[in-house]
């Protein structure tokens, strides 16, 4: 039995207590509520980025086939591979150009968006529909729509004259990359979106009313009170949208399998490309490359924004 004490007569109360449960799970101790969440991040966390620092350390044999211990060997022939920096490159302008596109599309169409009229909760329902679909899915859907014979995207794009028809929108190393990230774009746009609506419904309306009453003009308003405001929620929509662009793989292996030639190889499809030769060491030490720089970006841009979490 246990005890608690009433509120009213400020007396001890006896309570039923619940004798038939192991005595960890009523125990106020937080470990062991702790345990399965810690004993699945270590397991699909902390494990797999220890063996990855192993292996990069490593080398395979090829009389005993045993991996062997090189210290930074392939460390440094990573920093040596000028595809592993063209690779680094290409990633790093797909992940700005992408996300400055997502972000002033997800801005405007949220504006637009952001009203009490009839049905436009509709409208804001829709655009969830393009999250839910997967991306190997929609990058099939753009390579078919982009296809220089019958795709409709690439007919309409020669005809307004962006193009030449002998030279498709995925087939030129010139715009290959911009092929890309037509999928991207249309497929996580609504999730900007999304983010944004949400903190414009957070926003008090006191200041817009006595921007108004000043004579303020919409520009005017939000310049120096949306943007203000909104700019923590901006900031965490960056970093996440950053983070996820930064390693694309999917559209890239759907849609041009890194080419034409190496033109859309990103620094993950370069990593998956050697995993896939079975050269493991290498491909593991890419990866690496690829969580370091992605890890130092993600927190420099944390300290210039100053979000806090």
């Amino acid at each position: 039995m246990a005890r608690t004490l009433d509120a009213a007569s400020g007396r001890a109360v006896e309570i039923q207590g619940r004798g038939w449960l192991p005595r960890w799970l009523t125990a106020d101790h937080p470990l062991p509520w702790l345990l399965p969440m810690v004993a699945m991040l270590t397991a699909f966390g902390v494990y797999p980025l220890l063996y990855s620092v192993w292996l990069s350390l490593q080398e395979r044999s090829r009389i005993t086939r045993q991996y062997e211990f090189v210290g930074l060997k392939q460390w440094a022939a990573a920093f040596a591979d000028d595809r592993m920096w063209h690779a680094l490159g290409v990633t790093c302008a797909y992940t700005v150009a992408a996300l400055v596109l997502q972000l002033g599309l997800g801005m405007a169409i949220a504006l637009l968006l952001d009203t009490d009229r009839r049905g436009y909760g509709i409208l804001r329902a829709l655009m969830t529909l393009p999250l839910v679909v997967p991306p190997a899915v929609t990058g099939m859907m753009f390579l078919l729509m982009q296809d220089g014979q019958f795709g409709v995207l690439n007919y309409y794009f020669v005809q307004l004259g962006l193009i030449d028809a002998s030279r498709p929108l995925l087939g030129t190393p010139s715009t290959a990359l911009i092929g890309l990230m037509l999928a991207d774009i249309w497929q996580w746009t609504p999730f900007m979106v999304l983010i944004f609506l949400a903190g414009l419904r957070a926003l008090p309306k006191e200041p817009y009313e006595a921007a108004a009453i000043d004579g303020a003009s919409a520009v005017q308003q939000f310049r120096h009170l949306t943007l203000p405001m909104l700019g923590r929620v901006i900031a965490i929509a960056v970093l996440i949208r950053g983070i996820d662009l930064f390693r694309v793989y999917d559209y890239v292996y759907v849609m041009t399998g890194g080419g034409p030639g190496t033109t859309t190889e990103t620094l993950s499809f370069y990593a998956g490309r050697v995993f896939g030769v079975a050269n493991f060491p290498y491909a593991a030490t890419l990866s690496l490359i690829t969580l370091v720089v992605l890890n130092v970006l993600a927190t420099l841009f944390v300290k210039l924004a100053r979000v806090r979490f």
